[in-house]
């Protein structure tokens, strides 16, 4: 059992967040608080599997800081679109994932219901996981990814990646000299927050991708939430279509749009989440000749997305977090 203490100041939203958790059967909630310092208080002396913090009310984001120093519980945060930035702020303070209030309504379809708690169940299992030093050198399967002109990199990342995509785009400098389009599986409704939160992250300049736009060097083009992002030589195209690999967007339809579109002038990267959208669009980009990129498992949250992009036998560089940034830049000198 995944024994979890639930942090928040309303007893009707600590209510909803219980039968949302014990309803799976996997999950017992052990304790409740009402604000940061009681959470705090509660998480030492319970030391649970998992923590949700509400971090709206008092101390919120500061017991998810205190928390992360003293135990090694991991802590989902919960918030509603009025602070989407400060949620993704959490993330780097500690939080591992962030989920809108939203979500936990009588309305929740049974996949996004399945999906918060396969996520949540994986979220637990990093309590006990050891820290692995990561292997500068990494994996190359293909030697000969030089001596070609890039024109674009598409990125994708779900769970955990926010927080690397901070550290990875801050190593990246502003002068990039191509695009970057990135997929991220963000809660609908999160996405102009979570352009305005990254950044202040990075000195490239972080926008929401637009239909119609064609991306230009020094950019970093974010898909909208609940719509595919598609590009072609006429620009982005947003497609309101079925899910596919149950995401929308979904980074298999960019990664194949974008492939289409560069052929051997493409990078591709895949980065920490769950599930496996980006593997088929990692094998796309490769077959047209592009460059793939997945991030190694010591420095992924959750090793699904990338695992599934390597189990293709597709990609070129596994590579830690901290190295990414800097094998981007060596691919694009001009």
């Amino acid at each position: 059992m995944i024994r979890t203490l639930i942090v928040d100041d309303s007893s009707v939203v600590r209510s909803i967040l219980r039968d949302f958790l014990e309803s799976d059967g996997e999950f017992t909630v052990v304790g409740e608080a009402k604000d940061g310092r009681e959470g705090l208080e509660k998480a030492r002396m319970l030391n649970p599997d998992l923590i949700t913090m509400d971090i709206e009310m008092p101390d919120g984001l500061e017991a998810t800081q205190e928390i992360r120093k003293i135990l090694p519980s991991p802590v989902v945060a919960i918030s509603t679109h009025n602070t989407a930035k400060m949620a993704y702020e959490t993330t780097v303070k500690g939080a591992m994932e962030f989920y809108s209030k939203d979500n936990f309504t009588a309305k929740m379809n049974p996949l996004k219901r399945f999906q918060i708690l396969e996520a949540l169940k994986q979220i637990a299992g990093t309590r006990n996981r050891r820290p692995m030093a990561a292997e500068l050198s990494g994996y190359e399967g293909r030697k000969t990814v030089g001596n070609r002109t890039i024109l674009a990199v598409v990125i994708a990342s779900s769970t955990g990646g926010p927080k690397a995509l901070t550290r990875l785009c801050s190593a990246i400098p502003g002068e990039f000299p191509v695009p970057l389009i990135l997929v991220q599986h963000n809660t609908s409704g999160f996405d102009r927050g979570f352009v305005q939160w990254l950044n202040d992250y990075t000195p490239l300049e972080v926008k929401i991708a637009e239909a119609g736009e064609f991306p230009h060097s020094g950019k970093l083009y974010v898909a909208p939430t609940d719509k595919h992002l598609i590009l072609d030589a006429k620009g982005f195209t947003l497609d309101d279509g079925e899910l596919v690999n149950n995401q929308k967007p979904a980074a298999d339809l960019l990664f194949k749009s974008a492939a289409a579109l560069f052929g051997q002038s493409l990078i591709s990267v895949v980065l920490t989440g769950m599930g496996a959208d980006g593997a088929e669009g990692t094998r796309f980009v490769r077959n047209a000749g592009g460059i793939t990129i997945a991030q190694d498992e010591s420095t992924s949250l959750i090793y699904g997305m990338p695992k599934a992009a390597f189990g293709t036998g597709c990609v070129d560089m596994v590579l830690p977090l901290d190295c990414i940034a800097h094998r981007l830049v060596e691919l694009t000198k001009v």
